[in-house]
This record gives C-alpha cells, sequence and structure tokens, in this order.
C-alpha cells in the first residue's frame, strides 16, 4: 500500500475515466473486436450518452478499481472472439461499471454485444450492439468475402464493402489527463485475398484487420479498450486491456495496485484501490 497523506474530512467529488477491456477475434475473415465500454467525467463519454456526473467519494473509505483484459481470441468452431473483461469503480454508494467489447465474429456469425459491438462475420451478417452510453454497434457484412468493423465508443464499425472489411469505429476523446486522448476504438474487419483494401482500426486503440494476404488481424493497443482487428487464421488475437483515471483535486490517502500520480491525477493500468 502506498501511503500518501491523512485522510480528508469533508465532502469529495471525483471525475473519472472508465474503459474496459477490447473484444477479441477469431478466424474465418471474421469482424473486427468491439472496443470496451466507456464511461466518463470530463469531456465527453461513450455511446453519445450524457456527460457522467462524478462520484461522492467519503473520507477513510477504500474504492475498489478493477481494470479489463482483453478479450482474447478463440479457436473453431467457436463463433465470436472472447468479450473484453469489465472495467469498474466499486465502493460505498458508488458501482460505475464500463462493460467488456463484444468479440468479432466468425464467418457466419453475428458478431457479440458489448461495451461497443463486435462486428459481423464473413457472409450477411449481423454487428453486435453496443451498451447504452457506453459505444456503438459492430458493422454488418453483406458482400460475402470479408467482416465487419468493430464498434467503437463514439461511431459505429463500418460495413464490409466491395473493397475490404469495414473500418473500425473511432473512440471517444477526452482530456482527463491533461491531453486530449482517444480511447476504446473499434477492430477493423478481416480481409480476404480478394480484397483491395485492408481495413484499419480505429482511433482509440483499434487494431487493423488482417492482411489481404491472410493471417491475423493487429492486436488492441495496451490500455485504450480498444478492439483487435478480424483475422483468417485461429485463434485471432486480443483486444486492448482498459484504464481507470480518477482525479477528484486532492491527493489521496492511500493507494494499492501502484497507480501513476501526475498531480492529483491517478490513472490505474492494472486493478487495484483509493481512499481519500
Amino acid at each position: 500500500m502506498q501511503v500518501l497523506s491523512a485522510p480528508h474530512a469533508g465532502g469529495i467529488l471525483a471525475n473519472y475515466l472508465v474503459v474496459a477491456g477490447g473484444g477479441g477475434s477469431t478466424g474465418g475473415y471474421g469482424g473486427g473486436g468491439g472496443g470496451g465500454g466507456m464511461r466518463c467525467t470530463v469531456t465527453a463519454t461513450g455511446g453519445g450518452g450524457t456527460l457522467e456526473l462524478p462520484f461522492a467519494a467519503v473520507a477513510g473509505i477504500s474504492y475498489a478499481v478493477v481494470v479489463g483484459a482483453g478479450g482474447t481470441g478463440t479457436n473453431a468452431p467457436t463463433a465470436t472472439g472472447n468479450n473484453g473483461v469489465d472495467s469498474s469503480i466499486i465502493g460505498t454508494s458508488v458501482s460505475i461499471i464500463s462493460a467488456g467489447g463484444g468479440g468479432g465474429a466468425r464467418a457466419t456469425n453475428d458478431g457479440a454485444l458489448g461495451g461497443s459491438g463486435g462486428g459481423g462475420g464473413q457472409g450477411t451478417r449481423t454487428g453486435g450492439a453496443g451498451t447504452a452510453n457506453q459505444g456503438r454497434a459492430g458493422g454488418n457484412t453483406s458482400f460475402g468475402l470479408s467482416g465487419g468493423g468493430g464498434g467503437g465508443a463514439g461511431v459505429v464499425g463500418s460495413n464490409d464493402n466491395i473493397d475490404g472489411g469495414g473500418n473500425g469505429g473511432n473512440g471517444v476523446q477526452t482530456n482527463i489527463n491533461g491531453t486530449l486522448t482517444y480511447f476504446a476504438g473499434g477492430g477493423g474487419g478481416g480481409n480476404h485475398p480478394a480484397d483491395s483494401l485492408r481495413s484499419q482500426g480505429g482511433l482509440g486503440g483499434g487494431g487493423a484487420g488482417c492482411p489481404i494476404a491472410g493471417g491475423n488481424g493487429v492486436a488492441g493497443t495496451v490500455n485504450t479498450g480498444g478492439g483487435c482487428g478480424g483475422s483468417d487464421t485461429d485463434p485471432g488475437v486480443a483486444g486492448g486491456s482498459g484504464i481507470v483515471i480518477i482525479d477528484a483535486g486532492v491527493v489521496a490517502a492511500s493507494t494499492t495496485g501502484s497507480p501513476t500520480l501526475s498531480g492529483t491525477i491517478y490513472t490505474f493500468t492494472g486493478s487495484g484501490s483509493i481512499t481519500f
């Protein structure tokens, strides 16, 4: 435990960013993984929702912080990559949970629902739905060769097209850490050898779809909640892990999990706790 100061008296309002892990992918020219769900009190939040309100922290109470892992890739005959893991802040009268991104679908399957939805697989399939106020849906497929893009926190994943897999949807920007930064982008859909353009991941850590020549897509970027790119070969790739940032305008009394501290901004790239 890192002890930083004496517990604070009185009311404390804490701004936060909670991003879940991005969705994983699977083979068979599959869909891109969806970005992790994003809830935020600064600049903008996921899914086009109303900005979240700061939480009222109670002095001397420990708040558990969970940073979700990215969803892993899967082998046949699994229908989709694994969803990302939820991220959260939990404590007295506080329960802030962001849902893991949906896994991208294998050929002839629909994308998984999640924080943002996974892209549909090769064929004529549907992208997974996003979670309200956290993320957007994955892209659909209809051209029969490539995967749909995973949804991002800010933009729906693109549908496949005559040139290749759908691009991943962009995430959402926030300056909670002092720098305007994208989080929770979707992964690009898997590409077929008959395609002419490789799909791209969305801003906010989304991975590109597999090369036209075949192989795996690009994994989601660590600690962004980005979804991974759709793959041709099993077992696909993983989504990016999530992140939790908390700024109460005061230095905490103590923390666990070794968050980084800049001023009064605590950035958790792994699970831990914080007490004010």
